[in-house]
């Protein structure tokens, strides 16, 4: 068995739901095959996200993190490449807080690769019938802080940790009043465990084309 450890959020920006965290307890609940899988959810604050990932990650002891996310108004499953050392908020987190142009980690790296095979999950997600992508910004909100605080955590502590990001669009209650893409949580947590399998046995990446032009 596999320990997985998936964290999803809790609702900003005044919605009352969150599909990641939906999705995410959706998966847990039916893990696939070979898998122990745990949750937590994050809440959607700069600082406090990593420090209760870090405590999840401490009590479940996972070999494998994915953290999950919301990304309204992208129509498919994208899994992120990177995460960047900078924290600039277009909208306050649920605190209010607002940092602008600021370090996540002062004197941290600029940036980190995910650790988990991203186009194999991908590919996974693809085959069991969802759309999916590989996603080369992560945004600079609070999904990217914890994608990089996840990474920095992993690089400089947990070296045998493999983790990464994953975002998913809104689900079709949230757009009942407005043109955006949606995909309903029952289809999410699906990908979700595609992508939790995919990564727990899989450690060498597949080469395939997943880039883009801008």
């Amino acid at each position: 068995m596999t320990r997985v450890l998936l964290t999803g959020f809790q609702p900003f920006d005044g919605e009352a739901t969150n599909p990641s965290w939906q999705a995410v307890r959706a998966a847990v609940a039916e893990p696939p095959a070979g898998i122990e899988a745990s949750a937590v959810e994050l809440p959607c604050v700069y600082g406090a996200s990593v420090a209760v990932l870090r405590a999840a990650i401490e009590e479940a002891r996972p070999e494998v993190v994915v953290c999950v996310g919301q990304a309204g108004g992208r129509p498919d499953i994208t899994v992120e490449r990177v995460a960047i050392n900078v924290d600039d908020a277009r909208i306050p987190d649920t605190s209010g807080a607002e940092p602008v142009d600021e370090a996540i980690v002062p004197g941290g790296p600029a940036a980190y690769f995910s650790t988990l095979p991203i186009k194999a999950c991908v590919a996974a997600v693809r085959a069991a019938g969802l759309p999916a992508s590989v996603s080369n910004t992560a945004g600079t909100f609070v999904c990217n802080h914890v994608f990089y605080g996840l990474a920095h955590l992993i690089a400089t502590e947990l070296p045998d940790l493999r983790g990464g990001f994953v975002h998913v669009p809104y689900a079709p209650e949230q757009v009942t009043d407005r043109a955006q893409p949606s995909l309903p949580v029952p289809a999410v947590a699906r990908a979700l465990r595609e992508i939790a399998a995919t990564a727990a046995r899989t450690h060498t990446d597949i080469r395939v084309a997943g880039g883009a032009t801008h």
